[in-house]
């Protein structure tokens, strides 16, 4: 039987008389990938930022892991175990690719600001085992050989990549990742797609928002779909892309 990790109910979101989301439930288990599609303007990116703290949401319920995160702050949400990417690549552009792992690492380390400071034995062999964690992670996502480059010299594929790997320096349980192949070519599609199965197989669960629905039905063991706030459809590909109310919300009801 399927172990549930993510669980939200009656997830409502408001700004001002904007009913971003509107009553979302969905339960995202272990060790599965979870897709979320929809129109443009459905609240897919919105649903993120409610899961992943950037937004607090006005009513419902929200468990991770067994634990509470309703209104939990970001940092509280990724100490949890939920790591995500964004639409619009946020790296540090100025530092190596090297350095922005590491930054990613920081929240697994114990070594506070006065260590940082002092940098005594403890805090120097941590920063290590934190250079070290982030070369494996770098090598595991694929682009080692980029290690020293500054991540605003990275071609765009390498520079997901790299947003990938920061985000499992984290360790978490749940990976959130919006809309990783746009702007993608075929290629670099297919090689994310291998990554993803890879990171799947490695023990980590995925949400995945992607407007490439193709790459959702060939990857997503379920999928979910929003359309003006809601939830109108849910359950494994091959019936979610022939339900009515799907073809609907994409093609319009003339093809529904």
């Amino acid at each position: 039987m399927a172990e549930a990790l993510l669980k939200i109910e009656g997830i409502h979101k408001r700004f001002g008389g904007l009913h971003a989301l509107n009553n979302v439930g969905l339960t995202i288990n272990k060790g599965e990938v979870y897709g979320l599609i929809g129109p443009n303007g459905a609240g897919k990116t919105t649903l993120f930022n409610v899961l992943t703290g950037l937004y607090q949401p006005d009513e419902g319920t929200f468990t991770f892991n067994g634990r509470d995160l309703f209104r939990a702050k970001p940092h509280v949400v990724v100490s949890a175990g939920i790591a995500r990417t964004f639409q619009n690549i946020r790296l540090f552009a100025e530092m190596t690719a090297l350095e922005n792992v590491m930054v990613g690492r920081h929240i697994r380390s114990k070594a506070g600001a006065l260590g940082a400071v002092l940098r005594n034995k403890g805090t120097m062999e941590e920063e290590r085992s934190i250079r070290s964690k982030a070369m494996e992670l770098l090598a595991y996502v694929g682009i080692a050989d980029v290690a020293e480059e500054r991540a605003r010299n990275l071609s765009y594929g390498h520079q997901r990549r790299l947003e990938i790997a920061r985000a499992l320096a984290t360790e978490p349980m749940l990976l959130a990742l919006d809309e990783p192949a746009a702007g993608m070519n075929p290629r670099e599609t297919d090689e994310l797609k291998g990554l993803m199965h890879k990171i799947r197989d490695g023990g980590v669960t995925i949400l995945l928002i992607e407007h490439d629905v193709k790459l959702m039905m060939d990857l997503c063991d379920r999928i979910a779909v929003l359309d003006y706030g809601k939830k109108i459809a849910e359950g494994v590909p091959e019936v979610v892309r022939k339900d009515p109310k799907v073809i609907e919300a994409y093609l319009g009801a003339a093809h529904a």
